[in-house]
């Protein structure tokens, strides 16, 4: 079972930029099709952005081409680059496991870590 854990938030002003890592141990990540979530206050958790092991690549309609996911399996590292950050998109970001690339958005296997705060504010 993996161990998720997530960093780089912070608080930042809209239009800035951030970019999240999400750190896997006690079981490699190869192959596997990652997801990053977000979930802001008395709003349900919802994907955000998803790679599979292969390198396709889905996002959210709201984050489209201001976002950007990608992987390193060798460090069992995900990222996630926030650009053009907009008060909307401040939530507690995660990150997981899917059990497949069809089912990333649904299904998730991974315990949920404790997230990283993203908070976008003037």
């Amino acid at each position: 079972q993996w161990l998720l854990v997530e960093s780089g938030g912070g608080l930042v002003q809209p239009g800035g930029s951030l970019r999240l890592s999400c750190t896997a141990s006690r079981r490699s990540i190869s192959n596997y099709a990652m997801g990053w979530f977000r979930q802001a206050p008395g709003k349900e958790r919802d994907l955000v952005a998803a790679i599979s092991g292969s390198g396709a690549i889905q996002y959210a309609p709201s984050v489209q081409g201001r976002f950007t996911i990608s992987r390193d399996d060798a460090k069992d590292t995900l990222y996630l680059q926030m650009d053009m950050l907009k008060p909307e998109d401040t939530a507690v970001y995660y990150c997981n496991v899917g059990r497949s690339w069809g089912q990333i958005r649904t299904i998730q296997v991974a315990n949920w870590g404790q997230g990283t705060q993203v908070t976008v504010s003037s």
